[in-house]
């Protein structure tokens, strides 16, 4: 009996989007296809967007720099929010530029930096606000793998200052995300890096989770239970079934999937 109620656990295994908002979930790389729908959705001329650099080491970024990125240089206001201090990351003065924001973007570098830093605080909650009035969030490369549950290829250096191993797929103390989608895990720069099969056995441990991988140039827009594909390249979902002589399939420009159910939508 036990062993049936768990297959049917596993069976009915279901992931979530947010229920208000939009999240906009980028492979890595520059982009530029696919971040112009970014810039609308989050407002465009009329966007208030808070850009988080903070997966990127320090010194790699300058708030003007990034202020006067395409594209939301041409935006009503730009925000750079970063600290790797909780106690600032807590704090009602930090998160005030969050509060009437229509999007947030993460930008990429090293997931567990946003993980150590944002976790738990109230930047976290108001980033979530955000989705809850209706906003969107976005994020590259580290910026997308931080938007699912279960945080990947986390492995920080002994340091904590160096970028760390990012071929550790799981790394105890760091494999919790902000759970935008929930009961996942979320790779990118799938095919540029070589990684079409690293989610398989990601999965095959905890099979409760959905797996997305999302190749560089390429995004997912994901409104409540359904995403949609944008760009020129694949969308990897990884489910613990057999597809042909892999355990994975791909998704292409166009192509729309159900989390609830997990399945694509024909």
């Amino acid at each position: 009996m036990v062993a049936i109620l768990a297959a049917f656990a596993l069976a009915a295994a279901t992931s979530h989007g947010p229920e208000n908002g939009t999240l906009f979930i980028v492979g890595g790389g520059s982009g530029g296809k696919v971040m112009p729908k970014f810039f609308e959705l989050a407002g465009g001329k009329d966007a208030k967007i808070v850009v988080i650099p903070t997966a990127s080491a320090d010194g790699t970024f300058t708030a003007e720099g990034i202020k006067s990125q395409r594209p939301w240089s041409n935006a009503a206001r730009v925000d750079v929010l970063h600290t790797r201090d909780r106690n600032v990351a807590d704090s009602e003065d930090f998160v005030k530029p969050l509060l009437d924001a229509t999007a947030v973007w993460f930008g990429g570098g090293r997931h567990w930096r946003l993980a150590d830093s944002y976790l738990g605080t109230r930047t976290e909650q108001e980033i979530k606000n955000v989705l809850k009035r209706g906003g969107i969030v976005g994020g590259s490369s580290a910026g997308a793998t931080i938007q699912g549950s279960f945080l990947i290829r986390g492995a920080p250096g002994p340091d904590g200052k160096s970028d760390g191993d990012n071929r550790i797929m799981e790394s105890p103390g760091h494999l919790v995300g902000l759970g935008l989608i929930t009961d996942c895990a979320i790779d990118q720069h799938v095919i540029t890096r070589h990684r079409e099969n690293d989610l398989e056995a990601v999965i095959a441990n905890h099979p409760e989770l959905l797996g997305i991988g999302i190749d560089e140039g390429t995004a997912i827009i994901v409104r409540k239970d359904v995403f949609e594909v944008i760009g020129p390249s694949k969308v990897f979902i990884y489910d613990n079934e057999a597809h042909g002589d892999s355990r994975h399939y791909t998704l292409s420009a166009g192509d729309k999937f159900d989390l609830a159910n997990r399945k694509k939508i024909d």
